[in-house]
């Protein structure tokens, strides 16, 4: 069995093929997502999902969110006493749905496929196969996330013949495609997207704006703990404003409250520079496509952060229609990415579908060029495989040499779209002995072929001689040996994690600190209470009395606040 994942900036999911229908899982808590959060507690004890999200505001030192977006980087995170780097993180975020997976499917959960960002590129694909293998897992393959997104749209109508966009905007990240459904086939014209644009963004204006309106110091905006308060405020108002025409944004600063009320109108005012930012990708994969607005049938939302008023408001007025958003917008990759499972599985529910993809980002390598006045540009990116051409594909170029009796040749290999290579990303290089001849004189054909699963063979040969080399990049690990992966994940699995059957438990207490740090007053002393009887009920052991005790604090909690 191939399960599928949605591994999300903000949350993450796991899926399967149940009967040919594609379905999520739930966690330990019942619920269909899972945040994409990692916590160490005071006894270093590891803590992920919606536990660890409700220790961001009171433990914003050794508590971690967001980290998808530093995938590919060589940043490491520090918690408490351990440090980890991104593909760390998302490894834990993995290893919890695997065993939320387990639970449900009563046997060991192996191989999987991965949906990441369209516009990822190949260090931030690497990055994420990483992860699934730090979490013990097989990455069949890597799966665009509109891409994953279309395929569940399309087994919603098979027969309908269309052109359709997938507009995916989740937490940290922005993807658009453009696809045909025609005869069973699902085909891919173009991508586009931003791999630092998502809802997160958006939060962050309302932070700003806070702390603009509220006249907070340089001191204040360096207290962690404030700034986690902040945001959490402004996550909230951000929902808010998603059902209703204005939200307040209150609390406390150095103990004086503060309040801001927010408008649609305004919060849309204020996000204009992030909504411009959307333009750009459209457009660009519309040209990519060769097609107009009005040569699409249907729009598509996908993605938490869709669900802001200002966003639909934006494509409405782009497309000159109102989208669909009739998917669970949470839900819809994760459930693509199954039905994804269920190709490769040659699933019979799913046997009339045949999905094409395409290359995301150009790849080509660095060549010189002549400025015109006797000097040389040698920084110049000459694609060989361009965006948005179907793969798989295979294209050859040919470079010569630029200076005379060079014995050896380099050939640079770079993923982007920039002119200059130096603004591109480099995947690898080969370097050939060539016979020393004048300048011109020595030739190398360079071939690049590009699968589905993203990965890049190169092969390079020397004209005049017939020698060859070969180069294959895999998205697998990048530069790290499998005895390194190893040694990680041996650490990974070494930590001591919180019981998952005691998680329910432990969410119910995080959640309670949280609210009597946030509540003054009646409300407080009513949490204070709450949190004093559930305990000394967890000192009973007695899982009937606990789950009936937790059930009241849940609902007790609720009420406070929506109060509050």
């Amino acid at each position: 069995m191939i399960l599928g994942i949605d591994l999300g900036t903000t949350h993450s999911l796991i899926s399967y093929l149940k009967d040919g229908v594609p379905v999520v899982i739930t966690n330990a808590h019942g619920e269909f997502l899972t945040p994409s959060v990692v916590s160490i507690d005071e006894s270093g004890t590891l803590v992920v999902g919606a536990t660890a999200k409700e220790r961001l505001l009171k433990y914003p030192d050794s508590t971690v969110a967001s980290f998808k977006r530093l995938m590919g980087s060589t940043t490491v995170v520090k918690l408490g006493k351990h440090e980890f780097k991104p593909e760390d993180l998302s490894a834990l975020i993995l290893r919890s749905l695997k065993a939320d997976a387990e639970a449900e499917l009563k046997h060991e959960v192996r191989e999987v496929i991965i949906s990441v960002p369209a516009y990822f590129n190949d260090q931030q694909r690497k990055a994420t196969r990483l992860a699934g293998e730090l979490a013990g897992l097989t990455v069949i393959q890597l799966l665009n996330e509109p891409t994953a997104a279309a395929l569940f749209h399309g087994i919603q109508d098979r027969d309908t013949e269309a052109k359709f966009l997938i507009f995916d905007l989740g937490g940290g990240t922005f993807d658009v495609s453009i696809l045909e459904k025609f005869d069973g086939i699902m085909e891919v014209h173009a991508t586009g997207g931003d791999s630092f644009l998502g809802g997160d963004d958006f939060t962050q204006v309302l932070v700003d704006f806070f702390i603009q309106k509220m006249n907070l110091g340089g001191r204040q905006q360096k207290n962690a703990a404030l700034l986690a308060a902040i945001r959490f405020a402004a996550e909230s108002v951000k929902c808010k404003l998603s059902t209703q025409q204005q939200a307040e944004m209150s609390m406390l600063v150095n103990g004086v409250p503060k309040t801001l009320t927010i408008s649609q109108e305004t919060f849309e005012a204020q996000c204009k520079p992030l909504l411009d930012r959307l333009r750009a990708p459209i457009e660009r994969a519309l040209r990519d496509a060769r097609l107009r607005s009005g040569d699409l049938d249907e729009v598509v939302l996908v993605g938490g952060a869709t669900r802001m008023p200002i966003v639909r408001k934006l494509v409405a007025q782009l497309f000159a229609r109102l989208p669909s958003r009739y998917i669970d917008p949470d839900q819809t990759i994760a459930l693509g990415v199954a039905v994804c499972a269920g190709l490769r599985l040659r699933n019979e529910a799913f046997s009339e579908i045949v999905l094409t993809d395409v290359c995301p980002h150009s790849l080509g390598v660095r060549v010189s060029e002549e400025d015109g006045r006797g000097g040389w540009f040698r920084d110049v990116f000459l694609p060989i495989i361009e965006r948005n051409t179907v793969i798989p594909a295979s294209r050859v170029r040919t470079i010569c040499t630029v200076a005379d009796n060079q014995a050896q040749l380099t050939v640079d290999i770079y993923q982007g779209e920039s002119r200059s290579c130096s603004n591109n990303v480099k995947l690898g290089s080969v370097t050939m002995t060539i016979p020393p001849k004048p300048a011109g004189q020595v030739s190398l054909s360079v071939r690049y072929t590009y699968d589905i699963n993203g990965i890049l063979d190169v092969d390079v040969v020397v004209d005049q001689t017939g020698t060859t080399s070969n180069l294959l990049i895999k998205e697998l690990a990048g530069n790290v040996s499998d005895a390194d992966i190893e040694r990680r994940r041996l650490e990974l699995a070494a930590l001591k994690i919180h019981p998952r059957d005691q998680q329910e438990n432990r969410l119910a207490l995080e959640r309670a600190n949280r609210l009597y740090e946030q509540f003054l007053g009646y409300e407080r002393q009513q949490v204070g209470d709450l949190l004093s009887r559930f305990t000394s009920i967890l000192e009973t052991q007695d899982v009937t009395v606990i789950g009936k005790a937790r059930q009241e604090l849940t609902q007790a909690l609720d009420y406070l606040e929506q109060s509050w």
